[in-house]
């Protein structure tokens, strides 16, 4: 029976280069930064966004996503050729990184003299916490700016916008880690709880009505589309539908509503 019952099993564990936690806390930064940047005087308007200054930054596909996306969100049209577009974005980013700092009370781990008297014990004490405190944090800051491609005269900027997200870990007489903080809900045990990013605070400091970027949001169909579908309605039913509904009737539709937003 013994031999029947005996097994062994193993599991391949793998940690990536960044901890989670870091990531988290460099993506609530970027997403609090970038939130309370308002883009409303660009509504309406083509932009074409140049991603040239953030090349480099950590984290910087995360952080261009992010600023496209709240320029669309804001009803800016982005262009993909700068030729295209009436005003140039250019963003720029002063810090995008983590810092910790740890307090701990108790004895620290110490390193043990090689003696012959001493060589029974081990090289190294490890720590005894009787309490200890890890605080994490990461921080964005980041500028924007806008200038009327032809002329090169400056429209809008941003200013200085800079965000902190935090972690907070505690250990007590060895139990731990308590977690709270800005990426996670309330206060848990371990890795017990769900994280969120949290951006009510600024929330209550927007007086625009802008689409929040970690809600799902459904957008209304483009003027363009609207016009075009009127324009489709009010040609004579002897025309043939692929002819109005060609290039000539687009580009058409464009000038009309081009003429409109002047």
């Amino acid at each position: 029976m013994a031999c029947l019952l005996a097994g062994c099993g193993t599991t391949r564990t793998s940690n990536t280069l960044r901890t989670a936690t870091e990531q988290l806390l460099i993506s609530d930064a970027i997403d609090r930064s970038v939130q309370a940047i308002n883009f409303q005087p660009l509504s309406g308007k083509t932009v074409f966004f140049d991603p040239k200054p953030l090349q480099g930054v950590v984290d910087d596909g995360y952080l261009i996503s992010s600023l496209r996306q709240h320029l669309l969100a804001s009803g800016c049209i982005l262009k993909d050729e700068r030729n295209e577009a009436e005003y140039i974005v250019e963003p720029r980013a002063g810090a995008v990184g983590t810092d910790n700092h740890d307090l701990l009370f108790g004895m620290p781990a110490t390193n043990v003299p090689q003696l012959t008297l001493l060589a029974a014990l081990p090289p190294v004490i490890p720590e005894i916490p009787i309490a200890k405190r890890r605080d994490q944090r990461g921080i964005a800051k980041i500028s924007v700016f806008a200038y009327q491609r032809e002329t090169g005269v400056p429209i809008w900027q941003s200013g200085i916008v800079a965000s902190e997200s935090t972690a907070n870990d505690i250990w007590i007489l060895g139990a731990g880690p308590f977690k709270r903080g800005t990426i996670y809900e309330g206060t848990s045990f371990a890795s017990s709880s769900t994280t969120k990013s949290r951006m009510e605070e600024v929330r209550k400091n927007q007086s625009q009505p802008v689409v929040q970027l970690d809600e799902e949001a459904i957008f209304r169909q483009p003027a363009y589309e609207e016009l075009r579908e009127k324009r489709l309605a009010n040609t004579p039913s002897e025309q043939p539908l692929a002819s109005a509904a060609s290039g000539d009737l687009q580009q058409a539709t464009y000038l009309e509503l081009d003429q409109e937003q002047r």
